[in-house]
């Protein structure tokens, strides 16, 4: 696979350490090791994101990269495969976004934070862009933010457009290339008009993902086949060069100091490029990678030796074997290079010792289902266990985003709303309390809790013949709902919830189940009686305890500093089964939600970590109370939307976030 100059897209960023030259050679060094089995590939410091696009059209990707516009780009040309098609936008009258902010007139317009702070138009004078072009920045970036508000546009057709003013914005800046500084005199770049330039779309029909986080703590929640590893090699931070655009991505009108208009990047500064740090961050970087594949990025003149660095590589590799590339630095360009001072840029390829369970796991079902669960149950989304409960609101599907935000050496967890258990079975603690207020749910699992997970699962079947349940029966669903409210038990409950409508549990203010029959689409299936073993298994494992508090009622007095809380109450400006206050339990109103927030803020005050699930905005409705209190914590913003509840189809708009106190 060759790569030609025409989709090479994303370069026109001019990005700092960019591989759009050495794709052919990153192939080259992967591909003599590949047996065909190999399905992802993950890209763990995506910047301009090439890496990942140049591999797309053969592997389902995963990229990754703490700057927000690499995540823009990600999540346009990583995640998207197919281009948007702008729908909503028609029918309003706006055929094409494109042209539509090409047309406009912006003479007109006053500008925004661009105008003011990035062009000469602003009390500081500043020469990143011309005033037309800021000010069409402006216009083209506030429309983008209204359109979301207005959800003229959905989510893959807002980064679709931001992604396309990212990349339009390097051929107007009066820049060298990066955004540490502007030129001050014009550059004839600067005078171009601004063009968006909507990026290719390659559709390789796989489910693939974009992340914003530390890779040091991403890393640990990720497995696969292949993974790129391309660290920063020197002192130059990337936050600071790039301060322009990441702010256009942003959007989040920072504070800005010096003459050069900086944000204030102290908090974001990476490992890898400090001296005093980036060889210990490389160790830790290297250090258990669950990949078969591991190819690495770095230059002669990194922070880092080369002879340390394949020291590190080697410690971490089958067999101490790693292979070097060396590709010379000026090797594309048109300057002769004295060889004796030229810089070599290197790629190694290894396979990491680490990734032998996970192979193992993948290809052996008895491995994976049973003796190694506990050591492969928190590598990437599909070594997570699931709970074996439909639980609205269960955060399965947000354990690859949370699980690298949560402490490390956990002594006690306490997972306050415990719901369907699929945060606390997957925890890594010495001891785990699951409570909940949902006496039904707990007792189920105190149920599972010593039983042999096969002696289960032969009760099920009898139930089910019994009754002959199908997913047609409806009359034996009804006899079965009948007999179990006359004489309820843990098993037969979850019995009913496989055939009920969903999956859902639901009672009336009696306790009674009262959710109707899942004609046609509910049945105990083998899914779900894998998702049950799973479970099982790890919770025979765990010394694990289930209470049915209300959560003010908990004791929390053998809490320590080593422990944590983590808490997804009902969420108060949604709605589901749980918190309408129909079901026999208790509704969640602004009385519950303040009650919460003194609870953490208690813990807090003892120095006792914890985590908060919730959703900032929902169809328009904006937790103000959460959002005030919030801001005295640190506040990180997810990548999801509910699709499991019959009432709760339309999410679109939502705002999860995990609020922590560390």
């Amino acid at each position: 696979m060759l790569i030609s100059k025409d989709v090479i897209g994303c370069d026109y960023l001019r990005f700092i350490g960019s591989k759009a030259h050495i794709l052919n050679d990153i192939n080259e060094i992967l591909e003599p090791h590949l047996d065909g089995t190999e399905h992802t590939f993950v890209d763990l410091f995506a910047g301009s994101n090439v890496v990942g696009q140049f591999f797309k059209p053969k592997f389902s990707i995963i990229s990754n990269d703490t700057m927000s516009f690499s995540n823009v780009i990600a999540k346009a040309t990583i995640e998207l495969n197919t281009p948007p098609t702008f729908n909503k936008l028609r029918s309003a009258g706006i055929n094409n976004p494109f042209q539509y902010f090409q047309s406009v007139d912006v003479n007109k317009y006053s500008g925004d934070f661009v105008t003011e702070n990035y062009s000469p138009a602003g009390t500081a004078k500043r020469m990143y862009f011309t005033i037309d072009n800021a000010k069409r920045i402006d216009f083209a970036r506030t429309t983008i933010e209204m359109w979301k508000c207005k959800k003229l546009i959905n989510r893959g057709e807002y980064y679709y457009l931001l992604d396309a003013l990212i990349q339009g914005i390097p051929f107007v800046s009066n820049t060298t290339g990066t955004y540490g500084a502007y030129l001050k005199h014009w550059d004839k770049r600067a005078y171009k008009p601004l063009e968006l330039i909507p990026s290719e779309i390659i559709d390789n029909g796989q489910n693939n993902k974009a992340y914003r986080e530390d890779a040091l703590k991403l890393k640990e929640s990720l497995s696969g086949d292949i993974v790129y590893i391309d660290t920063p090699y020197n002192s130059r931070q990337y936050i600071p060069n790039y301060h322009v655009l990441e702010t256009i991505a942003r959007w989040d009108y920072p504070k800005l100091h010096g003459v050069t208009g900086q944000r204030d990047t102290s908090r974001e500064k990476s490992s890898f490029a400090m001296k005093s740090k980036a060889k210990e961050a490389m160790k830790e970087l290297f250090s258990s990678l669950k990949f078969k594949h591991v190819v690495v990025s770095y230059s002669t003149d990194g922070i880092v030796p080369e002879n340390e660095l394949i020291d590190i590589l080697r410690e971490n590799s089958i067999d101490k074997e790693v292979e070097v590339k060396r590709i010379p630095y000026r090797k594309y360009k048109s300057k002769k290079v004295n060889p004796d001072t030229s810089v070599e840029e290197l790629l190694f390829y290894f396979k990491s010792k680490d990734s032998i369970k996970y192979v193992e796991a993948k290809h052996n079902p008895t491995i994976y289902n049973h003796s190694s669960i506990s050591k492969i149950r928190k590598r990437g989304a599909a070594g997570f266990i699931k709970s074996p409960l439909n639980y609205i609101g269960g955060k399965y599907k947000l354990l690859p985003q949370i699980f690298p935000l949560f402490p490390q050496n956990i002594d006690t967890f306490l997972d306050l709303f415990s719901g369907g258990g699929n945060v606390g079975i997957n925890i890594n603690a010495n001891h785990i309390q699951f409570n909940d207020i949902n006496t039904k749910i707990n007792s189920l699992f105190r149920y599972f809790q010593g039983k042999k997970p096969e002696d289960l699962i032969t009760k099920i079947n009898r139930r089910i013949t019994e009754y002959g349940l199908s997913k047609t029966n409806q009359a034996g669903f009804l006899k079965f709902r009948r007999d179990y409210n006359n004489n309820p038990n843990p098993l037969d409950l979850y019995v009913l919830v496989a055939y009920s409508f969903n999956y859902q549990f639901r009672f009336n203010n009696n306790m009674e189940y009262n959710n109707p029959f899942g004609k046609n689409r509910s049945h105990f299936s083998e899914r779900m009686a894998d998702n049950l073993r799973r479970f099982v298994i790890h919770l025979n494992e765990i010394d694990a305890v289930f209470t049915d508090n209300y959560f003010t009622e908990v004791d929390t007095s053998q809490l320590t500093q080593k422990s944590f809380v983590y808490a997804d109450p009902p969420y108060l400006i949604t709605t589901g089964s749980y918190n309408d206050g129909n079901r026999g339990f208790v509704n969640w109103t602004e009385k519950q939600e303040k009650e919460l927030y003194k609870f953490l803020d208690n813990l807090n005050l003892r120095g006792i970590s914890f985590a908060l699930s919730n959703v900032m905005l929902h169809k328009g409705k904006r937790n103000a109370m959460l959002c005030e209190w919030s801001q005295n914590y640190n506040i990180h913003y997810l990548n999801y939307s509910y699709k499991n509840a019959s009432h709760n189809t339309k999410h679109s708009g939502s705002m999860e976030v995990l609020i922590t106190n560390y």
